[in-house]
């Protein structure tokens, strides 16, 4: 591991963590919660990281069923070696710009984003897999440091072909979200391909939610969303929920 890469990620982290240090954590319902706002679309894995100290905890086995890693193995310092070398300055430059994202919330918005791109992983047998990275913080402080964060990794190797790393910033309890960011534009609004009403029967379209789910879901009639499932396909090109996920994939909006 090249120590300046390691000694960029340490500064990245204990900023967003702005140098404090985490108290216990009880780990209740508001992880399961947050389990549940994580769309999952293949195998994946989890654990809790806590950037003021640096360190992964909680670390689930599942992150040896898909990567081969075992547990004591998977540290911090293992998993920055083994991303892609073509992909690890983006990675780095992503984690900038979603700590200055962060950074930069009122204190009582930091709960209400999560993160989220993809990135190539090499696995404890060689094989290269593409992973989606999903991260939603789980403790904060009074001053809105990032004490930990969930980190879900998601297996997407047979579901993006390109090796474009597309940077989310999802707001969740109706605040804006972001696609496509470039580290250099931080503010990057969200892309207008869809209007906002046809990016929510989007998710719930890649979600495999019915016709009628989705007109419950949104307190619309099933007429207005199979409206709205025409004009999304046409939009996209595509011409089923199947190539659907795949370009929400690979334009960073699943």
């Amino acid at each position: 591991m090249n120590k300046h890469t390691l000694q960029k990620a340490t500064d990245i982290w204990k900023e967003i963590g702005q140098h404090k240090t985490p108290q216990e954590l009880h780990i209740e319902m508001d992880i399961y919660k947050k389990i549940l706002n994580l769309f999952q679309v293949g195998d994946y894995c989890y654990f809790i990281f806590s950037p003021p100290q640096m360190q992964m905890e909680y670390k689930n086995e599942s992150i040896t069923q898909l990567l081969g890693y075992p547990l004591e193995e998977f540290t911090l310092e293992k998993f920055l070696e083994a991303i892609h070398p073509d992909d690890l300055g983006t990675y780095l430059d992503f984690e900038a710009t979603i700590t200055d994202f962060w950074g930069n919330l009122p204190t009582e918005k930091v709960f209400r984003y999560k993160t989220r791109y993809d990135f190539r992983i090499r696995c404890k047998d060689g094989q290269i897999k593409r992973l989606l990275q999903q991260v939603a913080v789980i403790q904060s402080d009074e001053e809105g440091a990032v004490l930990r964060t969930f980190v879900i990794f998601t297996d997407i190797t047979d579901l993006k072909q390109s090796n474009k790393m597309v940077l989310s910033i999802i707001g969740l309890e109706g605040e804006p979200s972001y696609f496509d960011i470039l580290p250099a534009e931080k503010d990057t609004s969200q892309k207008d391909m869809l209007t906002k009403r046809e990016m929510e029967v989007f998710l719930l379209l890649v979600d495999e939610c019915q016709t009628t789910e989705i007109a419950d879901i949104l307190s619309i009639s099933p007429h207005t969303v199979s409206t709205h499932r025409k004009r999304i396909f046409k939009k996209t090109q595509t011409s089923s929920v199947l190539q659907l996920l795949k370009f929400g994939l690979e334009k960073g909006w699943v």
